[in-house]
């Protein structure tokens, strides 16, 4: 699957996606400190999946109506690079065929999928 990792996210992620076998654009590699319109504009370009820490995708997804291929919001408590590896596993473990073009929200208590 093809993502891009936002900054807030970290190389920890990246590194795990791309061992994996995924293919990975990492935002603090290729773009960094872009804007988040221009990440998201990427992503749509090249039909990659967001991951980010930043609610702000959420905003542009649902109040701006902005296009996405896939994003998934990581709102964790425990935000170490340990817990973010662990909880981006069990998404894909479990919701792999479910990312396109759906809005996720993983948290410490579970995963939900929206459509915007």
């Amino acid at each position: 699957m093809r993502f891009i990792v936002d900054e807030s996210t970290g190389a920890a992620v990246v590194m795990y996606l791309r061992g994996e076998g995924h293919d990975v654009l990492a935002v603090a590699e290729d773009m960094p400190q872009a804007q988040d319109d221009d990440i998201l504009s990427r992503a749509v370009e090249e039909n990659r999946i967001l991951l980010t820490n930043d609610k702000d995708f959420g905003e542009l997804a649902f109040r701006k109506g902005r296009q996405h291929r896939g994003i998934v919001l990581l709102r964790l408590g425990d935000d170490s690079a340990d817990n973010r590896i662990r909880m981006t596993r069990l998404v894909l473990e479990q919701h792999l065929d479910q990312l396109p073009n759906h809005f996720v929200v993983v948290t410490d208590n579970g995963i939900r999928i929206r459509t915007t």
